[in-house]
């Protein structure tokens, strides 16, 4: 076994869900959960086949979207995982729909941070072990990092004053 490192460009203002599923039709029942959840939402959805003709699959509301989530899980080239790009909308919106979807095994990360993919390599395939989200703590957050904290969340409707 070989493992790798895939660096993925989360570009600015979008956010990334990554996850394991089981069958082809896992792209259209994640695109009807992600076009219910929002009618601002767009997004691209990729799946890398394990079987059959092994193909990359996917769909999406958004053109470009969905060409950075064909590209990234190509890019990953592991099977049976599915790579999905949002905008106008965070993954806490649409993570628990995404966990109840009968083919999604788990969710590997959601994030919009720096992202890493740590891959493994075998004769049969490529896996994912795990993934590097953004950056390690840099130290304890202090009052006025808690008061902060708590403002972003206000700030994006998340909380109540």
């Amino acid at each position: 076994m070989e493992s790798k490192t895939v660096k993925i460009d989360v570009p600015e203002g979008l956010n990334i869900i990554i996850g394991q599923s089981h069958f082809v039709k896992t792209v259209e029942d994640i695109y009807e959960i992600l076009v219910g959840s929002s009618p601002s939402l767009k997004f691209g959805i990729a799946f890398s086949e394990a079987s059959g003709p092994c193909l990359v699959r996917y769909e999406g509301n958004d053109e470009p979207l969905m060409k950075l989530a064909y590209e990234t899980s190509f890019s990953l080239s592991c099977g049976h995982t599915f790579v999905i790009f949002l905008k106008d909308g965070f993954p806490i919106n649409v993570l628990n729909a995404l966990k109840t979807c009968q083919e999604v095994c788990h969710i590997i990360c959601a994030t919009a941070n720096p992202l890493q993919v740590i891959v493994a390599e075998t004769d049969q395939g490529n896996g994912i072990l795990g993934v590097i989200d953004g950056s390690k703590p840099k130290g304890v957050e202090q009052e006025e990092d808690r008061k902060a904290r708590k403002e972003l969340l206000r700030k994006f409707g998340y909380k109540l004053s």
